[in-house]
């Protein structure tokens, strides 16, 4: 719709946003209409027409078997949209057209902004399954009929009351007529056994619907005055009430096809299976954020018993080995604190990384600076916890082999996202400017338990390689490659 509008008419970016907003509602006239919509807006040098936006209803057939978006048509090829445009008006003159064999209604709807006339709506009905129209049916035509005619004379859609179609109630979900005291004149059938959810036992018609819904609606003090305005429909708006019963929401449109309000329309639909699961879906990420939460405080319980155990240890060896079991178990337990903070089970690892690298940086024997440079990104909680793993021990073991007791250095950590559309992968460098590897050495076959443990993990768990090998000038540079899930 963008581009079509800038690309062929001369309306300015508040006009289209009126146009967006128009479209946002008119989903409901289409139904109320039982009719196919086109919005239609004159080209730039008044020549022509242009389509910018189609809606076909949820309530009746379709008039319109192909999209009619993008379509141009030159002025004086339909008369209606002509005398809509010029005139300002709705106009309903004319024979019925056949398309297809199938007889179609066509009127023209003038869609009004601050006085000038943007475009028009072609609002096409198929009369192929015309019959005697009941209660309902001349209900909704009627508010059609009031709300075509507040397009024209600009009042509609509200300014400021962007709705989100998917989320609000339409016109079949329940539909209740009001007049302008807030007496309901007629209910749908869903609309009425959406109020008998709520514990309504007598018939809506007659009723006022303010008062009704605020006796059902629970309450410690007085009855709500501001739901009784919500409910009796003299603003728009969009809310919910709930009882023991059940769960529906509301949104009430405000009827002024004359500037003058005459009633209201109130869509309303029961929602309460649907609150019912959000709660459930709540409670459950309230519980596994909990149970990382716990695996968290235990981890770091078991860090803090192999650390007093580490003290007690006249072995320096035995020492150190607890030592590397501590940041083994507390670069685990900061996975799972991230993901305790989450509403999903992916985290952040650029933070967990920086973390892992100072906690690993604090047993440097010298002057050593550990860095990070590039983006790990979002990861899912299988692939980052066994990465935190090889991270520490990675590290843990440039520090302790690299530099000697009283050297100065460098160890960087880079992260570097890409791959194919299909398939993602996060390589990983870990440099350092040390002393580099011993003559003979090979990764893959030799190594303390520390190296056993990231081939492990990065070919086992993570699927993906691992290389130990020379830096460029100096030093010794671990590659890791693995895959991981794009980023949503």
């Amino acid at each position: 719709m963008n581009d079509l509008v800038r690309q062929h008419t001369a309306l300015s970016d508040t006009d289209l946003e009126w146009l967006h907003l128009l479209v946002s509602e008119w989903q409901l006239l289409s139904d109320l209409s039982f009719a196919d919509l086109v919005l239609w807006v004159p080209t730039r040098d008044g020549t022509r027409y242009v389509s910018v936006a189609q809606m076909r209803p949820n309530t009746g057939p379709t008039s319109y078997q192909d999209d009619m978006v993008g379509h141009l048509v030159p002025r004086g090829r339909r008369p209606l949209l002509d005398a809509a445009l010029d005139e300002g008006r709705i106009v309903r003159e004319g024979d019925p057209e056949w398309r297809e064999e199938v007889p179609v209604r066509v009127e023209s709807i003038p869609v009004r902004r601050e006085g000038r006339v943007l475009g028009v709506i072609a609002r096409n009905t198929n009369l192929l399954t015309v019959r005697t129209p009941s209660r309902l049916e001349l209900t909704y035509l009627q508010s059609a009929s009031d709300l075509a005619q507040m397009i024209a004379a600009g009042s509609f859609p509200f300014p400021g009351q962007q709705v989100d179609m998917d989320a609000s109630p339409r016109v079949g979900d329940g539909l209740v007529r009001l007049d302008a005291d807030g007496v309901v004149q007629y209910a749908s059938p869903n609309g009425l056994s959406a109020y008998h959810r709520l514990g309504l036992a007598s018939d809506l018609v007659g009723q006022h619907l303010g008062g009704i819904t605020a006796e059902l609606a629970p309450s410690r003090g007085p009855v709500d005055e501001a739901l009784v305005k919500l409910a009796s429909g003299y603003a728009p708006r969009e809310f919910e009430v709930e009882c023991t019963g059940g769960v529906i929401q509301l949104r009430a449109i405000p009827l002024k096809p004359k500037g003058v309000r005459i009633g209201s329309l109130v869509l309303l639909r029961d929602v309460t299976e649907l609150r019912r699961r959000e709660r459930e879906l709540i409670t459950k990420d309230a519980t596994i954020r909990e149970i990382h939460h716990r695996v968290k405080n235990n981890l770091q319980t078991v860090a803090a018993l192999l650390r007093l155990q580490s003290r007690r240890m006249d072995s320096e060896q035995g020492r150190e080995a607890l030592n590397e079991a501590v940041r083994r178990v507390g670069s685990i337990a900061i996975v799972h604190e991230t993901l305790s903070q989450n509403l999903d089970e992916r985290v952040e690892f650029d933070e967990i990384a920086d973390r892992v690298i100072a906690m690993v940086a604090e047993i440097s024997p010298g002057k050593v600076t550990c860095r990070r440079t590039g983006r790990f990104g979002i990861l899912d909680a299988e692939v980052a916890t066994p990465l935190a793993m090889v991270l520490t021990e990675v590290l843990q073991n440039a520090l302790e082999h690299a530099f000697g007791v009283a050297e100065s250095g460098t160890v960087e950590v880079s992260a570097v996202r890409g791959g194919s559309p299909t398939e993602t992968r996060l390589l990983i460098t870990v440099q350092d400017d040390g002393c580099g590897l011993p003559e003979g050495f090979d990764p893959q076959r030799t190594g303390n338990l520390g190296l056993q443990i990231v081939r492990t993990l990065v070919e086992g768990e993570l699927s993906g390689t691992f290389g130990m090998v020379p830096a460029p000038e100096r030093g010794t540079q671990v590659i890791l490659d693995i895959p991981v899930s794009a980023d949503k």
